[in-house]
């Protein structure tokens, strides 16, 4: 109890002005992770505490956002008539009955000439992001838009024309009025930042990071450290820091060897930043973003052994937990890096980030093995399911239900 204690001030600094009930972006508010509200089952499956299953059209890996009592997510429908085209769509689920509201097309895709997404990405990757009135939804490559809750496109943005490696993955954030998110694709990468209410560009920063490989999909995260607030972005080679008023760079801290193709969102904690540096030679840094230019030398600490590099990782206390693309399940200390446990999940591949609710972490794998796990510096199983299901969509907590997406469906489970 008194870790989960430690674990909820820590996190909770950063917690902001959403419902309690909502769950308003990729890995819930602020991106932290963290659930606090009423208990979540610890036992699912296809025919375990299922309240509702509802099939959705097409393919999408985003995760699920819960507002005001619906599930907005996104989907890319192939159709062959008239022309080959993916249509990339936007809808709502009443999280009560699992009806759709609605279902929204926003942008089309040729099929002939889009980009070739990696076996792990969709064209419908990146989750949706809500002030709890508007929606904003992002297809990379294609186009960014704003809703309002009931599906009315209020603008749409396709000015942002750059060439994507492996699809797209980053999700958006709000910063202040912004709508904020990184464009690294094969050449010129850069991080952007868009007027909420208009969809114009505030402030676009170019990202020169000196990779040859500049691809990645990394969320960002906006932090506030010694009184100073800053967008953290990894990218190819380097994570940087930058002020969200005018997206100038605060800082960078190179990467011990090169890494790209990036997509862990980074985690804050203990006043230390924790990155993973993407593939090949994948790496954990802890460091302090405290100053500008060069923070390298700032480098606290640093392991390559068992480092994910899609499902972020979570801090819970004094300790932190990485779970590798492989099923790699690691226990360290936060703050030098020792390994208190280092055991392998049951399941073929993971890529969803793990959420937090007392004292227990959910995690699911690619083919829809779901574990809860104790926190602690003991490795400690407390449940495991079977889906049978693909699925690399994050879960979504709100108000006693979990609710998970797979491959096709959107499954709203509650119970003991």
């Amino acid at each position: 109890m008194t870790r989960l204690i430690s674990a909820l001030l820590i996190l909770g600094a950063y917690i902001g002005s959403a419902a309690a009930a909502d769950w308003p972006e990729f890995r819930g508010p602020n991106g932290l992770g963290v659930y606090t509200g009423r208990p979540i089952p610890t036992v699912w499956g296809p025919d375990k505490n299922v309240v509702w299953k509802t099939p959705i059209r097409g393919l999408g890996w985003s995760s699920p956002i819960a507002v005001g009592g619906k599930l907005f997510l996104t989907t890319a429908v192939p159709s062959e008539e008239p022309e080959p085209k993916y249509s990339l769509r936007s809808l709502a689920v009443d999280a009560a009955s699992g009806k759709v509201d609605w279902d929204v097309e926003l942008f089309v895709e040729d099929t002939k000439t889009a980009p070739r997404p990696h076996k792990k990405n969709s064209h419908a990757s990146p989750t949706t992001v809500s002030d709890g009135k508007k929606l904003w939804v992002h297809f990379g490559h294609m186009g960014t838009a704003c809703l309002s809750l009931s599906g009315e496109v209020l603008w749409k943005n396709e000015e942002l024309k750059y060439k994507p490696v492996h699809g797209n993955g980053a999700s958006p954030i709000l910063v202040d009025d912004l709508v904020v998110f990184c464009c690294d694709g094969s050449v010129d990468p850069f991080l952007v930042a868009l007027d909420q209410t208009t969809g114009k560009i505030r402030w676009k920063t170019d990202r020169k990071s000196g990779s040859t490989m500049s691809f990645s999909f990394a969320t960002c995260q906006l932090i506030e450290h010694e009184g100073r607030r800053m967008i953290v972005s990894p990218a190819s080679n380097v994570c940087m820091g930058y002020d969200p008023k005018t997206g100038a760079e605060l800082w960078r801290v190179k990467y011990p060897k090169p890494g790209w193709s990036l997509i862990c969102r980074p985690i804050y904690a203990h006043g230390l930043l924790f990155i993973s540096t993407g593939y090949v030679n994948q790496h954990i840094l802890a460091f302090p973003p405290t100053g500008s230019g060069d923070l390298t030398d700032k480098i606290v600490w640093q392991t390559n052994r068992n480092v994910p590099n899609t499902p972020t990782p979570m801090v819970v206390g004094d300790e932190l937990y990485l779970i590798s693309d492989q099923g790699m399940f690691s226990c360290l200390d936060a703050k030098t890096g020792k390994v208190h446990f280092a055991e392998r999940l049951a399941g073929r591949g993971y890529s969803a980030s793990p959420i937090l609710f007392d004292g227990k972490l959910f995690i699911t794998s690619e083919d829809g093995i779901g574990q809860v796990m104790a926190v602690g510096k003991e490795f400690k199983q407390l449940a495991r399911n079977d889906l049978n299901e693909r699925t690399f969509a994050t879960f979504v907590p709100v108000d006693g239900a979990l609710f998970v997406r797979t491959e096709s469906s959107l499954y709203r489970f509650e119970g003991k």
